[in-house]
């Protein structure tokens, strides 16, 4: 069939035609919308899964949902090592950007951009005297606000600014961070901090997390009451008939059809998890002849979309470990698919597990494996042990 007017998106973070199956997760963010725009407390939203389940789709249809209600939206990608610091200041930049316009005193925008520059020039990692960034803000820095070098109180003021300027207007500020759980321990501290003062005092900004099925533990690490001051939602591969109507709404749209049997196939092969849905189904509509795609184009797409997922979905990250990471992840795939324990991945190495640490550190670092709960290591990736299992060692 035509490979142009294929309608699957097999790619990261690309929203696939059919958001199916997270009916739930969009309706708990209309109603933080909602509460929100009405004065009510309301607790930010940490959206947490495996990759490939559809976490950054779901960030950026929770962006826009926003600013369909004229929100000021920003996004930053968290990455370990590198304090937030600059990237909220980018973010927050752009969602007051958004709001300038139809604020009627540009004096109020002035005002909370100068406490913006200061905030994102006082970096204590920055060369003394120097500051990299440049944020386009003709404004002059402010002083004795969001200056302080502490980033819990800096981020604190700057979110209670902020928060403000969007009251001016009746509507919110919303901060996406994607891959959340590489925020540094310290600056996880400082946004839980700026979100509990949000909390306490109903200011207009919502932080929306997404990241690894670990982060909560990450976040309650940082601030015992992080536990209250988010609304999780775990999200996980879809159901049989929410992975069905991914796959069949799209290609109506384009006259085309599954049979009963190529669906069942499908779904066997996929598992139900979005990402898999979308490259097994792009694979079988090209290698189709004709509609309806068939059991019998199923079998013969299946080997190449598993090709294009060794490689690019899998091999991609297998590439990225050491050798003994690779050893690591080799003797966990082996003991099973689910959590397993840090000592038997020792056992089976033959070592001790004090000794393995830093391969275990490393990896949970690279967002490989997780911590599924003390003691116990899984893959971040769905199917990574069965692809581990059938290269050679």
């Amino acid at each position: 069939m035509d490979p142009v007017r294929n309608p699957y998106a097999p790619g990261a973070g690309q929203r696939p035609p059919e958001l199916a199956g997270r009916d739930r997760e969009l309706q708990q963010f209309e109603v933080v919308l909602e509460r929100v725009a009405r004065g009510r407390p309301e607790r930010s939203m940490v959206v947490t899964g495996l990759r490939g389940v559809g976490k950054t789709v779901l960030l950026n249809t929770f962006k826009s949902m926003a600013m369909q209600r004229l929100w000021g939206t920003g996004k930053i990608e968290a990455r370990p090592d590198q304090s937030i610091r600059r990237p909220v200041a980018a973010a927050l930049h752009m969602a007051i950007r958004e709001l300038a316009p139809r604020h009627r005193a540009p004096e109020r925008i002035e005002e909370f951009l100068g406490v913006l520059k200061a905030f994102a020039m006082r970096d204590p990692a920055a060369a003394k005297g120097t500051s990299h960034w440049s944020p386009g803000i003709e404004v002059p820095a402010s002083r004795g606000r969001a200056d302080s070098g502490d980033l819990e109180i800096d981020l604190t003021e700057l979110f209670v600014d902020a928060a403000s300027v969007a009251t001016d207007l009746a509507v919110g500020i919303a901060l996406f961070i994607d891959e959340m759980q590489d925020v540094p321990a310290a600056d996880v501290s400082a946004l839980c901090a700026a979100c509990h003062e949000l909390s306490q005092t109903g200011g207009p900004l919502i932080v929306v997390g997404a990241g690894l099925p670990h982060l909560p533990s990450v976040l309650s690490a940082s601030k015992s009451y992080s536990e209250r001051l988010f609304r999780y939602a775990r999200i996980d591969k879809l159901d049989r008939e929410a992975a069905d109507l991914a796959l069949i709404l799209p290609a109506r749209e384009e006259e085309v059809e599954f049979t009963q049997e190529a669906l069942d196939a499908l779904y066997e092969a996929a598992d139900g998890y979005p990402y898999f849905v979308q490259a097994y189904g792009k694979v079988a509509w090209d290698l189709a002849p004709r509609s309806p795609i068939t059991i019998d184009d199923v079998k013969v797409s299946a080997p190449e979309a598993e090709e294009e997922l060794a490689v690019g979905f899998f091999g991609s990250r297998y590439e990225r470990a050491t050798p003994a990471e690779r050893d690591y992840m080799h003797a966990m795939a082996q003991i099973g698919d689910e959590p397993v324990a840090t000592a038997e991945v020792a056992d089976a190495l033959g070592r001790k597990p004090s000794s393995l640490s830093p391969a275990r550190d490393s990896l949970i670092k690279k967002g490989l494996i997780y911590s599924a709960e003390r003691g116990l290591i899984a893959f971040t990736v769905p199917h990574f042990g069965k692809f581990l299992r059938a290269q050679p060692v």
